[in-house]
């Protein structure tokens, strides 16, 4: 491993995130195979091929993981319920949920809280709460973190990455926050090696990227010195 760069594995950090709005039933099966073939620690899919990528996956490592109340976190807290608890029953045992954002911003902060926990309470699997921080201040972004960390989130989850993707800065604030009492993932416009060791160190536990493979293959190239 070249001087400049970790001796991380960066594998087991990251959810495989196929999360465009074309993807298809055959982009589900390459993407349940790299999880499987690479040992990321999960795949993360639209609602809608929970059911298909938790029967592919079954027995094997990779979690399945689902967005909820994406991307907006607009959707009402039934409506959200309601998804994710459907998402369960289809074999989803990780759900990142966008928070309300205009709730927060206008203090209605034990709404907030009141959607997490009862979704955390209700489904019993692991939650990340996607925090949008592109779209809030320094202070917002810590109050969201405590909020959803007294409500039971599992992770802090910086961005959906429709509105910016992680930074740095944010995964240092969050970590700071947290004081190891949840995890981090760090979540959109992750596209280089270098980026994603900076996420890392500063403080990230998982990483939710589109470009898992990518970031294998440049850690191969370098371990290889090209």
């Amino acid at each position: 491993m070249a001087a400049d760069y970790p001796d991380i594995d960066i594998a087991p950090f990251i959810d495989h995130a196929l999360l465009t709005p074309t993807a298809t039933p055959e982009q589900v099966e390459q993407w349940c195979e790299e999880a499987d073939r690479f040992h990321f620690a999960a795949v993360c899919l639209y609602p809608a091929y929970v059911k298909q990528a938790a029967e592919l996956l079954h027995g094997k490592n990779p979690k399945v993981c689902t967005v909820i109340g994406f991307p907006s976190g607009a959707t009402t807290s039934a409506v959200k319920l309601y998804e994710a608890q459907e998402a369960v029953e289809n074999g989803a045992t990780e759900l990142d949920v966008v928070i309300n954002l205009g709730w927060l911003k206008v203090g209605k902060t034990e709404q907030v809280h009141r959607e997490i926990a009862t979704i955390c309470e209700e489904t019993g699997q692991t939650v990340k709460v996607i925090l949008e921080t592109n779209l809030l201040t320094d202070a917002e972004k810590k109050l969201a973190a405590e909020i959803s960390m007294d409500a039971g989130a599992a992770f802090l989850k910086t961005s959906t990455g429709w509105n910016g993707g992680a930074t740095v800065a944010d995964v240092r604030l969050l970590k700071e926050v947290a004081r190891e009492r949840v995890g981090i993932k760090a979540s959109g416009g992750i596209r280089t090696l270098n980026q994603a060791f900076d996420l890392i160190l500063a403080g990230a536990t998982r990483l939710g990227t589109s470009r898992g493979i990518d970031l294998i293959r440049q850690r191969d190239n370098l371990e290889k010195g090209e």
